[in-house]
């Protein structure tokens, strides 16, 4: 044979080839389709069939991206994303042209004073002012677009000290004080990884006057990596607080007293996406997390539904009262609000004993960062909006409203949000999912996965990865920062020096039906 003729032959080979091999993997997708007996679809329609998953698969994605509008999406809005990018980002929350809120819809509205109050006359603190890094767009094209990092220094927008929240002020022998009403949520070290505890401890360490809670997991290295203050959270489970038999531990709970950037304890009672004691899955339970929380490595966790020990309204005023003895500082707890004849038992026989928390964080029931399950996320325990007023009326009912602060938490993104909490009752305002945005979070929603693509809430050294600590921990500090510069904004429209003065009178609900109403401050 000629070399051409070789040529052709091989030509021919690596035509035949391929098609062969196509038409045996079509023949062998069919034949392992038809006799599956799992998918109904795929049965008749194998091809078909397939492309249905892979777009089903690739919906929420689809969703976020093209589909929904800016104002759609749950448990966010792309809108809502947006917010907490640009302030980290950017240090920004300027917009153009007006705002997308759709106004025909029912809602919170600030009401704004006829004579607003001047930058002048804010009481603002804004020293020491903060180094960090900021970005700037050079070019803004479809296809070329060019922006620069850069170091800047901050104005802090920190409380005047006669307007900070001092925590356990009558109780704890060491109070906590706080110059601003803005801090992370719980989130523990095993729903998220460490680098993204490690870039939040650091960022919220660089914005001062925040907290940083550390969730049921118990208190990390990392949560101490920025030295910011610290709100050190025993759930049912006493991870961090137990002995190996799982037992409250007094020798351990003075251990972490004695931590000086831990500045106070919460117990956690329940939480909004999960109503029940808390979950973590094996695959996130590295031989650093088992240590921390004491438990087996590799294996699910799953804390009890309540504490074992606390089966009523007095064993628990008696161990906050106990671990506040101990330990020295202040000692609250965490509620969803329900059945309301539970709240008003627990409010009288703190009255009637003269026994409290120093504060009562109350979480919506749209919150969540957590593994949970549908029917305990979707419909149990009240939203924010609604639990806040109760749990602020009734405590001011028993004449014991002075005495406890209250935390908010529920989807409070951004100053508007925060400033309609306060306004409702909170003295402060926990924040979980907006860190997680300012660390990197895509609303990817395999949080309980493990498989978190951006190193978020992964456990995973190789998804970690991701994670730049270095530059994460900047965009934590800005986000802060903006909520409290947009906080002294709102105040300025309303007429206040401050927002700590926010009152159910600064607000305004518009029903669905379009009527407006004013609400009234409680009375006593």
């Amino acid at each position: 044979m000629s070399i051409a003729d070789w040529a052709a032959l091989v030509l021919l080979c690596l035509l035949i080839i391929p098609i062969v091999g196509i038409l045996f993997l079509t023949g062998w997708f069919l034949f392992r389709h038809e006799r599956q007996q799992e998918h109904a679809i795929l049965r008749n329609y194998p091809v078909l069939g397939k492309m249905r998953y892979i777009i089903e698969k690739m919906g929420p994605e689809l969703r976020q991206y093209l589909y929904n509008n800016d104002n759609e999406g749950k448990p966010f809005s792309r809108r809502d994303y947006l917010n907490v990018v640009l302030a980290g980002k950017y240090n920004s929350r300027s917009m153009g042209f007006g705002s997308e809120r759709n106004f025909e819809e029912g809602g919170y509205f600030i009401n704004n004073a006829m004579f607003p109050k001047q930058r002048a006359e804010l009481k603002i603190r804004q020293e020491p002012q903060i180094d960090t890094r900021l970005y700037h767009i050079d070019k803004e094209k479809l296809f070329n677009r060019r922006e620069h990092g850069e170091t800047a220094v901050i104005k802090p927008f920190y409380l005047a000290e006669e307007h900070e929240v001092v925590i356990g002020e009558s109780t704890a022998r060491q109070p906590f004080r706080v110059k601003g009403l803005v801090g992370q949520s719980a989130m523990s070290y095993g729903a998220l990884g460490d680098h993204a505890i490690t870039a939040l401890s650091k960022g919220l360490g660089m914005a001062g006057g925040t907290w940083m809670n550390t969730g049921e997991g118990g208190l990390s290295s990392f949560h101490l990596e920025g030295s910011p203050d610290i709100i050190c959270q025993i759930g049912p489970g006493l991870f961090g607080v137990r002995d190996k038999d799982g037992n409250f531990s007094h020798e351990e709970f003075k251990k972490k007293s004695d931590i000086p950037e831990i500045k106070a304890f919460e117990l956690k009672l329940a939480q909004g996406a999960k109503v029940r004691g808390g979950h973590l899955e094996g695959q996130k339970v590295n031989e650093e997390i088992a240590k921390i929380r004491n438990v087996e490595p590799w294996k699910t966790v799953d804390s009890p539904n309540r504490f074992e020990h606390l089966p009523d309204a007095d064993s628990l005023l008696n161990f906050v009262d106990e671990l506040r003895d101990l330990g020295g500082k202040p000692v609250g707890i965490k509620i969803v609000v329900g059945n309301r004849g539970d709240l008003e038992h627990l409010f009288a026989r703190m009255k009637e004993r003269n026994v409290h928390p120093d504060f009562i964080t109350v979480y919506g029931g749209e919150g969540g960062t957590g593994a949970s399950f549908q029917e305990l996320a979707d419909s149990t325990g009240l939203p924010i909006h609604q639990a806040l007023p109760i749990v602020h009326e009734t405590l001011i009912k028993y004449g014991i409203r002075d005495r406890v602060k209250i935390f908010a938490s529920g989807k409070l993104l951004t100053p508007d949000k925060i400033a309609v909490a306060l306004a409702l009752g909170a003295d402060l305002v926990n924040i979980a999912r907006g860190m997680m945005f300012s660390v990197g979070c895509i609303m990817a929603q395999v949080c309980h996965t493990n498989n978190c693509p951006v190193g978020v809430a992964t456990t995973d050294p190789k998804l970690q990865k991701a994670l730049s600590i270095e530059e994460k921990k900047y965009r934590v500090c800005n986000y802060v920062v903006s909520l409290r510069e947009g906080l002294f904004n709102l105040a300025a429209a309303a007429g206040l020096e401050s927002p700590v003065q926010f009152e159910a009178k600064h607000i305004s609900l518009l029903n669905e039906a379009g009527k407006l109403k004013e609400l009234e401050p409680a009375k006593s």
